[in-house]
């Protein structure tokens, strides 16, 4: 097992990383303070799953939340089931909230912790590779608005953080692809020599390799938590964690929520990105190339979808959440592990970016 440390003052937490680590709750349980625990999972997960943290949880006045299963559902009245749940149960301000899934179910069983009885503990036990090494750190936490991705929520910390390796045994290949696309971005944003591992490892990746998947873990995590530790609320480096997902959530938004993974349009964000960036002068060719070439390889989409136009586009990354007083501010690279956060793309530039991966208008 791998521990790593997200340095937070008094809200800092562990990581811990491994094989059947759920069935240690050795680990884990000693940071559930008190008597009263609300898992919160999913239709699929719990299935495979939920006995074994139950197991772990027998000394405890225990509650569950079983949510429907896909981004579709990630919104208030899927929420609003957590509720239900905790107040049916008589729970009060001493519980412990434990998500049991992946990026959706850590998302809205932490803002449903940040916001009960104002405020709650949580644990965090991510099932898909990209709430391991990406959603389940951070502290970020909220639902989806039909006009925007991720536009209710709150930051709250976790109490530790759980990646249990032997959950990615059951991950379908193209939830794992969406999550390989968020170890790359780490490379690209702040890790070259990562990145050029990532280079030459991607096949183990793929085979899903214990020895490479936990080094690709432990590393994104590692990347992850030293930027939250400058930055936790996002006034400033923080962004950077958002390569490719200001043209990335436009694309979830537009296609509908769940239809693209989310990983999946990050990475075709990522590759515009690397065009903007190269089409600014701020990279060369190569590292254009190589980034678009490791994506894919990792059997992820490389291009925008077609039935979206340029308007479309600028509307809806208009909405993003780091626009500042109407500026679009977009995470670009000015080198390879040398990310930005820029208002200086015009937006002609941004539309010839747009126009060569395919979009009319």
């Amino acid at each position: 097992m791998k521990r790593l440390d997200v340095d937070l003052g008094d809200r800092s937490y562990p990581i811990y990383i491994g094989r059947g680590l759920i069935r240690q709750p050795e680990l884990w349980a000693g940071h559930i303070p008190g008597q009263q625990v609300c898992v919160v999972s999913n239709e699929t997960i719990a299935p495979l799953y939920l006995e074994s943290v139950l197991a772990g949880l027998s000394d405890k006045s225990v509650c569950r939340a079983i949510l429907p299963d896909g981004e579709s559902y990630k919104t208030l009245a899927t929420l609003s089931g957590i509720y239900d749940a905790l107040l049916e149960a008589g729970h009060g301000r001493g519980t412990t909230l434990l998500a049991l899934g992946g990026g959706v179910v850590g998302d809205m069983c932490g803002f449903a912790a940040a916001s009960y009885q104002r405020g709650v503990d949580f644990i965090q036990m991510p099932t898909t590779l990209l709430s391991m090494v990406d959603s389940s750190v951070g502290g970020k936490t909220g639902v989806n608005h039909p006009l925007g991705k991720n536009m209710i929520g709150a930051f709250h910390q976790p109490k530790c953080v759980v990646a249990d390796l032997a959950l990615l045994d059951t991950l379908p290949a193209r939830e794992y692809a969406a999550g390989l696309a968020e170890v790359v971005k780490y490379g690209l944003i702040s890790d070259a020599p990562f990145f050029e591992w990532l280079e030459d490892n991607l096949d183990a990746l793929l085979a899903r390799e214990e020895a490479a998947l936990t080094e690709a873990v432990y590393r994104s995590c590692v990347n992850k938590a030293q930027v939250v530790a400058e930055d936790e609320r996002e006034g400033g480096r923080r962004a950077i964690l958002n390569l490719g997902h200001t043209f990335g959530h436009a694309i979830e938004t537009a296609e509908g929520y769940g239809t693209w993974l989310h990983g999946e349009a990050v990475a075709a964000g990522m590759v515009l990105a690397l065009n903007l960036s190269r089409r600014l002068g701020w990279i060369d060719s190569d590292i254009e190339a190589r980034g678009r070439r490791l994506l894919e390889r990792a059997e992820l989409p490389v291009a925008p979808p077609d039935s979206m136009d340029v308007d479309q586009f600028l509307l809806l990354m208009g909405r993003d959440k780091k626009v500042v007083e109407g500026q679009l501010r977009l995470v670009l690279l000015q080198g390879l592990g040398e990310a930005v956060v820029s208002s200086e793309a015009p937006v002609e530039a941004i539309v010839a970016t747009l126009r060569e991966a395919g979009i009319k208008g």
